[in-house]
């Protein structure tokens, strides 16, 4: 019996002894992940290519608007109705051809200033050593806010 004791006794000491050693490395601190955050909305809604697109996008919705009203104008001044009907059918087409291809510039612009941002948070993580950067508003707790260095870089 007391062998066995002696036994149990000096493998738990073996183990205790081996978890002692490797705790440190283990829990070693200096190889911890640097985690950043990042608000991307605040970037976009400070950086001066995303108001520029704004002002565009603005400028071309007033424009469409005046084609409606024109539409609107002309078609009100029609009295036979075959050219009514073709006439709205003309300004349809015309407004809806320019919208679509409004909308397909706009996305295609503004995914474009997206990856710009992205390269710039990008280039700064990786020069301040963070190995990871997440949205802010994913983020509950911690991690380093570097929106501003980002944003200073953008503009």
């Amino acid at each position: 019996m007391k062998k066995v004791l002696f036994i149990t006794v000096g493998i738990i000491t073996a183990f205790s002894i081996g978890y002692y050693f490797n705790y440190p490395a283990i829990s070693d601190s200096t190889n911890a992940c640097r985690v950043a955050v990042v608000d991307m909305g605040e970037i976009a809604k400070h950086s001066s290519k995303v108001k520029q697109l704004e002002n565009e996008q603005k400028s071309k919705l007033n424009d469409m608007q005046a084609t409606i009203n024109r539409a609107q104008l002309e078609i009100s001044k029609e009295t036979d109705k075959s050219k009514i009907e073709a006439l709205s059918e003309k300004y349809r087409k015309e407004i809806n051809d320019k919208k679509v291809a409004m909308d397909e510039d706009y996305n295609n612009r503004l995914t474009q200033i997206n990856n710009e941002i992205k390269t710039a948070v990008m280039s700064k993580a990786d020069k301040m050593g963070y190995d990871l950067v997440l949205p802010k508003n994913v983020t509950l707790f911690g991690g380093d806010d570097i929106t501003g260095q980002v944003e200073s870089d953008i503009r």
